[in-house]
C-alpha cells in the first residue's frame, strides 16, 4: 500500500467507524450532534478521496479497492445504529432495503469482475443520486434534533424512504445490465473472463 493522501482518508474514513459507534452510545443529548458531525466528516473524506486521486494521480489498486468497502461499512453502520435507537419497522425496512442491496449489488460486481465484464455494472447516475441523498438522510437521522426550527428527523426519514426507492432502481438498473450474462443469454465472455 502507498501512503498517498487518498488513501490516508479512506482509512481515516474507516477509523472513524468505530469512532461513531462509541460517540453515538455516549449518554447525553449532545452524542447524535457529535455523531452525525462524524459522519459528515467521513462523507466530507469520501468527496475528497476520489477527487484527489483523480487530481493528484493518486489512483492506486488499494484506493480502489479499499474506498467502496469503507463506504459500505460506514452507511451500513450508520443504519444499524439507527434501526437500534428507533425500533420500528419505519426505519428497518428502508435500512433493509439500503444494506441488502449494497451486499447483492457488490457481490454482482464481483462476479461481473471475475469473468471480465465488471464495465457492464459500473456506477450510474441513479447510483451517485442515491449515495448522495442515502448520506444527507443519514446526517440529518444521526443529528436527530430539530435545527433553528428545521425538522431534522422528519426530513431524514422521508430523504431515507426517497434513497430507499432510489436503491431500488439503481439495484434494476445494474440487474437489467447484468441479465442476459447471469440467464445464460450471453454466452460470450470478453476473453479476459475466463
Amino acid at each position: 500500500m502507498s501512503w498517498t493522501i487518498p488513501n490516508i482518508l479512506t482509512l481515516l474514513r474507516i477509523i472513524l467507524i468505530p469512532v461513531l459507534v462509541v460517540v453515538f452510545y455516549i449518554p447525553g443529548q449532545w452524542s447524535y450532534q457529535i455523531s452525525a458531525a462524524i459522519f459528515a466528516l467521513a462523507s466530507l473524506t469520501d468527496l475528497l478521496d476520489g477527487y484527489l486521486a483523480r487530481r493528484l494521480n493518486q489512483s492506486s489498486a488499494f484506493g480502489a479497492f479499499l474506498d467502496p468497502v469503507a463506504d459500505k461499512l460506514m452507511v451500513a453502520v450508520a443504519l444499524v445504529l439507527l434501526v437500534q435507537d428507533n425500533p420500528s419497522p419505519l426505519f428497518a425496512v428502508p435500512a433493509a432495503i439500503i444494506i441488502g442491496r449494497e451486499i447483492a449489488i457488490s457481490a454482482l460486481r464481483e462476479w461481473m469482475s471475475e469473468i471480465g465484464a465488471r464495465t457492464k455494472v459500473a456506477v450510474s447516475i441513479v447510483g451517485k443520486l442515491k449515495t448522495t441523498i442515502q448520506m444527507v438522510a443519514i446526517l440529518l437521522l444521526l443529528f436527530k434534533v430539530p435545527l433553528a426550527g428545521f425538522p431534522t428527523h422528519t426530513v431524514g426519514l422521508v430523504l431515507l424512504y426517497i434513497a430507499a426507492v432510489l436503491t431500488l432502481w439503481s439495484m434494476v438498473v445494474y440487474m437489467n445490465a447484468a441479465w442476459p450474462l447471469l440467464s445464460g443469454k450471453e454466452t460470450d465472455l470478453p476473453e479476459d473472463g475466463g
